[in-house]
């Protein structure tokens, strides 16, 4: 009897333990969500950003790094237009695709964001990851920005940065 009690204590803390982590916390059907088509719009003006992201960061040598969280926001800067982001592509230290987060257009409402989550334990982007972001505004609407914040903390010690995307094209 006690050792039947212990072996089902012992498989409930094991099962319990057990926790699936997701690549990215955003899930894929938030971005179909916000699904538009904008083949009737096309008077809208073509722009492509890059965003330089950091999904780990050298510490002490160049033989360690550190794991970082980031978070890349879409932000819709007019008050007054909706814009249309159509890609989000994530790219690692060497170039090479790592995922679509979507290639369907998505909209922004006036001043609205979205995010993109990059979970800490989420490494394939490397030291040089970024992001290309392929987008459509109004004529005369101000252009959508793009920032990536990276933060991590251990213990009582914390770390966090900013960037901002460039245009492109």
């Amino acid at each position: 009897m006690r050792l039947s009690l212990v072996m089902i204590l012992g498989t409930l803390v094991l099962l319990s333990c057990h926790e699936e982590k997701e690549i990215s916390s955003i899930n894929p059907e938030n971005w179909s969500k916000r699904g538009i088509d904008i083949s009737k719009k096309d008077s809208l003006e073509y722009g492509k950003t890059y965003l330089s992201i950091y999904s780990q960061i050298y510490s002490i040598s160049e033989h360690k790094t550190h794991n970082l969280t980031s978070m890349i926001s879409l932000r819709n800067t007019s008050d007054k237009d909706t814009i249309y982001v159509l890609k989000a592509n994530y790219y690692d230290t060497h170039g090479e695709h790592v995922r679509t987060y979507f290639n369907t257009p998505i909209y922004l409402r006036p001043l609205e964001t979205a995010e993109i989550i990059i979970d800490e334990i989420d490494v394939s982007g490397g030291t040089g990851s970024n992001f290309i972001f392929e987008w459509k505004i109004p004529k005369g609407c101000s252009e959508p920005l793009f920032e990536g914040i990276m933060n991590s903390t251990m213990g009582q010690q914390g770390l966090s940065f900013a960037t901002q995307g460039k245009r492109i094209e």
